[in-house]
């Protein structure tokens, strides 16, 4: 294989959590933009809304040489009504899908983060195509909806099954299963 047919090195090491910088809040908005805007096309120009002034947007970091280098993965999550949270725009980027856990992990951080502020009840809308990613994260199906002109799965985390993390900033470095195997 010649190095100019090579696949393009992506480091399986990440960085989850909770976005501070100012260049991981621009990477969670380009993020977005390319996955809901020009992929998807769920939107015509833009996927921000109101409750962007609210939520916590996590962020899944790739790394390089073990510092942080880009955002690859997104999802927002908000306090709904007293004690009931609510993600949404779970987003990974095209080049991370083959990755396969990042995101389980930002989910993880979502309901790990929304337990630890208090939250009895986790709801988020899914793309149908994910359901089963969630229902293996012991998430329940409640019911079909359709959410921007596109189909959608009412669904609910089982609190138990996601422990209080108390600072989302601080978040987890997750590493390849070759690497934790050492």
């Amino acid at each position: 294989m010649s190095f100019q047919n090579a696949r393009a090195f992506l480091s399986p090491d990440f960085i989850i959590r909770a976005a501070a910088q100012p260049w991981e809040l621009a990477g969670v908005r380009e993020l977005r933009h390319r996955v809901f805007v020009e992929e998807q096309q769920i939107f015509a120009t833009d996927d921000r809304d109101a409750i962007d002034a609210i939520a916590t947007p996590l962020a899944a970091i790739s790394t390089l040489a073990s510092e942080a280098d880009q955002v690859v993965g997104t999802v927002r999550i908000h306090e709904e009504s007293p004690r009931v949270w609510r993600g949404s725009r779970l987003a990974v980027a095209e080049s991370h899908r083959r990755m396969g856990r990042l995101g389980a992990e930002l989910i993880r951080l979502a309901v790990c983060t929304a337990h630890g502020r208090g939250c009895d009840r986790f709801l988020a809308q899914v793309q149908m195509q994910n359901v089963n990613l969630f229902k293996r994260l012991h998430w329940t199906p409640l019911r079909e909806i359709e959410v921007h002109g596109v189909p959608h799965m009412e669904m609910q985390a089982d609190p138990a099954a996601y422990p209080p993390i108390p600072d989302p900033f601080i978040g987890w470095k997750t590493l390849s299963p070759k690497r934790r195997r050492r």
